[in-house]
């Protein structure tokens, strides 16, 4: 819910920033009103979307993402319905949930309280029906407002003023402003505490006005609209879902919007900033759950790194977004290789890559490719570990490169990416499976029922743990089957080692295949520890 309440609430602050920038000032009134409208209803459904071709902006397929496992309170309540529902009501609703339902309920009875002034304003005073409209006359005021079809004047407005003031409440009532304006109110109950809402609404209560100002005077002298605006202040109904005549607040930007030339045609090519912008959000949304994991993943992980293994890095991950390489590509791959295994560079082959690093124009991979090369000239000599990294890469790019004996040091070291292995790992029982894709929804039932079955709940009382604790578990599953590379990171060190501990614990697997060769596969797996508070 918080993480939803966050997005929203940025997404709506950068549609009010270009707004603000870009589009406020034009005189396109009609797509400024739909700006505001659409990009709302945006903000609040873009955070929900997850398209899963934009995932591959950033690849998971390097290590095999488990389902998160519940233990704790989800566990008590998979394995004893019935408890749950005799303490449900000793489970108390946290403070955060009381104030944000306590403040909905009080913006919702404002709501309805001055609804309710709005329904007594049409049933105490007198009505005149003029086709679609309802004219009420307010007694003893000069207030001038509209709601829906409903036109309000007060009796004490004077008669010559009556005519323009009617001309400009009949646009609002006739664009159906109000339904702009409810809807924000709505929404002003649900997102009390958001201030952008309040923003948007005002923002749109004033495009309504320049939207009925425009309108009304092509039927009468500007002049004289000018004047009428100038010449009294009406009182005004302090009500935010209703269209008033006169707001002492807008009477400037009215008149400054009025006089101001037609903005030109071209300008209309601003809104197209709305294809980016929202382009950009759904691949942020799309991606963030995949990129958290990686975040995770990666701070468990920490490595020694070198230069020369961030540029390998690089490489392949670039090819996992690509998912295929051309032929251009793979001449460069097929230089890295000659590289290595030559214990002396010949001018031919120093030659080709020089070539190869001035060719132009360069997909991003080859860049990043010619990126190697370059770091590789720098430093003359290459490391152990740069030389592993680099075998690691070429194993895996090379046709056959899994039974070439150059790569033979590195096989028990080179993690297979799920998006290209042949077999995947199985967990003992699973073998009668046909597919990957059974096999591994079998994988994580068992490796689910193997953390639920063999953590200790009971660390919730010795570290007086309260809600819900996030641990993140990596490991790999190498080409004997065994378990190995285990790390975890949660808040709590004990945490990190009962969990460590329970994967530890995994019974031998039957290692993944690749090219017919047994292959070390990479896993993570999230658990998510619920604390039964009522248990403590």
């Amino acid at each position: 819910m918080i993480p939803y309440i966050i997005q929203t609430v940025v997404f709506q602050l950068f549609f009010l920033v270009i707004y603000d920038a870009f589009l406020k000032k034009e005189t396109f009134f009609n797509y400024n009103r739909f700006y505001l409208l659409i990009t709302t209803v945006l903000s609040l459904i873009i955070p929900f979307i997850k398209i899963d071709g934009f995932k591959n902006v950033v690849s998971d397929n390097f290590i095999i993402a488990l389902p998160e496992v519940f233990i704790g309170q989800k566990r008590i309540i998979e394995n004893n319905a019935a408890s749950l529902i005799s303490n449900s009501t000793a489970t108390s609703m946290p403070l955060w949930e009381i104030v944000m339902y306590s403040g909905m309920a009080v913006a919702g009875i404002i709501f309805l309280y001055k609804f309710i002034e709005i329904v007594a304003l049409i049933i105490n005073n007198p009505k005149i029906y003029e086709g679609n409209f309802t004219l009420v006359t307010l007694l003893k005021s000069t207030v001038a407002f509209s709601f829906f079809n409903y036109i309000f004047l007060g009796e004490l407005i004077d008669t010559k003023d009556k005519d323009a003031i009617l001309k400009h409440e009949h646009i609002h009532a006739k664009e159906k402003h109000s339904l702009d304006l409810l809807f924000f109110e709505f929404l002003r109950i649900i997102f009390w505490f958001n201030p952008l809402v309040y923003m948007y609404q005002q923002k749109i209560m004033t495009v309504h006005e320049f939207i009925a100002d425009a309108n009304a005077i092509k039927k009468q002298n500007k002049q004289h609209y000018y004047q009428n605006l100038l010449s009294q202040v009406f009182e005004t109904k302090n009500v935010s879902f209703i269209n008033p005549f006169f707001k002492q607040s807008l009477i400037k930007k009215r008149i400054v919007m009025l006089s101001k030339s037609k903005s030109k045609q071209v300008n209309l090519f601003k809104y197209a900033l709305l294809v980016p912008i929202i382009l950009g959000m759904l691949i942020y949304t799309s991606c963030s759950e995949n990129s958290k994991s990686v975040d995770e993943n990666s701070a468990i992980n920490e490595e020694v790194t070198t230069e020369i293994i961030e540029k390998i890095k690089a490489v392949k991950n670039q090819i996992q977004i690509q998912g295929d390489i051309n032929e251009t590509e793979e001449r460069g791959l097929g230089l890295l290789t000659q590289i290595m295994k030559e214990s002396e560079l010949n001018p031919e082959l120093v030659k080709s890559v020089n070539d190869y690093n001035a060719m132009s124009p360069k997909t991003e991979l080859v860049k990043k490719i010619s990126a190697v090369f370059d770091e590789i000239q720098i430093h003359g000599e290459l490391s152990d570990a740069d030389v592993k990294a680099i075998k690691g890469l070429l194993v895996l790019t090379n046709e056959n490169g899994l039974n070439d004996p150059f790569f033979s040091d590195v096989l028990n070291d080179v993690d297979i990416p799920f998006g290209i292995i042949d077999e995947v790992p199985v967990f003992p029982g699973c073998e009668s499976l046909t597919n990957n894709e059974e096999r591994k929804k079998c994988m994580s039932r068992n490796i689910s029922d193997h953390v639920n079955k063999n953590f200790n709940i009971k660390l919730a009382n010795t570290l007086n743990l309260t809600g819900r604790q996030r641990i993140n578990v990596i490991f790999k599953i190498d080409n004997q089957g065994n378990i190995t590379g285990v790390k975890s990171r949660a808040p709590h060190p004990e945490l990190e080692a009962e969990a460590i501990r329970v994967i530890k614990t995994l019974p031998k697997m039957i290692p993944g295949e690749h090219q017919g060769k047994k292959v070390n596969v990479p896993y993570s797996l999230p658990i998510i520890f619920e604390i039964d508070e009522g248990k403590l």
